[in-house]
């Protein structure tokens, strides 16, 4: 990971790492409910966490309404509505593209060697098929069936009817905290398409609010074989080109990424801040995050605290980050261990 995105990683991880997902994806369009056969909620759940992903090719709607800070140098988390183009070839495969005003992130996985590559700065980061960073975990299939796994042991789960989404049949599967769980969310969504049983979509819904906190979709798919060439990478003359984390969890300029602390709706991503390089108030390219959130305090010492409906972030003053969909009493005590 480098530098300018180690703060990425830890707002970011508020929801992806609280819920275990890469993207949260809300139902679409309000077409008549598809008439399916009746299927009960456990082998809905087995259904899609053993579900083998067919090849496929689709356009993902994101609208972010999560009414986060606007952070410098953490252009994925800006709100507001845009579109992601994902590519699936089996066998470890894919390609994903989000496109910003000023460039385009590409996130391309050949089965063995994974690459991100950001046009407006010109940087590629390589790494092993093995890594947490893969391009498949950014679709809304792969993220959704990880909310899955990750949540059915601690949630109720029910099937609510059925839906069409992207011209697919649908079931509406949901996932509701049991009460020993300290979350901010109410819920998790997920549309499962009745012939594959591959999630198309997920919504997750805040506490007190009936408005997807945060939503992204399939507003269209097709199944089939894609050309293997979107499946490979050769970084373009005058790229920067870096390795990322080591399986070790070291980073290879010696930063440590996030670890968890929790599990199933109270996760919470703990990681320390990049030290400052000699000479410098912080690492290059880390936004400043002085200005934004309040001050707080506790037994792990004095930060500021960044809040949302959905979300909760702590960052102290001596370089540690704990981050959540959960209330800040969760963030104090995984900061005290």
């Amino acid at each position: 990971m480098g530098r300018r995105s180690w703060v990425g990683a830890g707002l970011g991880a508020a929801l992806a790492g609280a819920v275990g997902v890469g993207l949260l994806v809300a139902p679409a369009g309000a077409a008549a409910a598809p008439v399916l056969p009746p299927v009960s909620p456990e082998d809905l759940v087995s259904s899609v966490i053993a579900a083998d992903a067919p090849p496929l090719a689709g356009e993902v709607e994101v609208d972010n309404a999560l009414g986060l800070p606007a952070v410098p140098g953490v252009p994925q988390l800006a709100n507001g509505t845009s579109a992601v183009r994902v590519w699936s070839g089996g066998d470890g495969r894919g390609r994903v593209a989000l496109p910003s005003a000023d460039g385009e992130r590409t996130l391309v996985s050949d089965g063995t060697t994974r690459w991100s590559y950001d046009s407006r700065e010109r940087t590629a980061t390589r790494a092993p098929a093995e890594s947490q960073d893969r391009p498949d975990a950014q679709d809304p299939t792969t993220a959704a069936t990880q909310a899955v796994a990750t949540l059915r042991q601690s949630s109720t789960v029910a099937v609510d009817g059925t839906a069409e989404v992207a011209g697919r049949a649908a079931y509406q599967l949901v996932l509701t905290p049991l009460p020993t769980e300290r979350t901010l969310l109410r819920e998790v969504r997920v549309a499962v398409d009745a012939e594959t049983r591959l999630p198309l979509q997920l919504t997750v819904l805040a506490q007190g609010s009936g408005e997807p906190a945060l939503q992204v979709g399939f507003s269209e798919i097709a199944y089939g074989p894609q050309d293997p060439a979107l499946f490979t990478f050769t970084p373009p003359p005058g790229t920067t080109v870096q390795d990322a984390p080591a399986r070790d969890g070291v980073h290879p300029d010696g930063d440590r990424p996030g670890t968890t602390v929790g599990d199933g709706w109270d996760r919470v991503v703990v990681g320390q801040v990049p030290a400052p390089e000699q000479g410098q108030a912080r690492p290059e390219g880390a936004p400043d995050l002085s200005a934004l959130g309040t001050p707080v305090s506790g037994p792990w010492g004095t930060g500021r605290v960044i809040t949302t409906a959905v979300a909760t972030i702590i960052v102290t003053d001596d370089g540690r980050f704990a981050a959540g969909a959960v209330p800040q009493q969760v963030l104090t005590e995984a900061l005290t261990r």
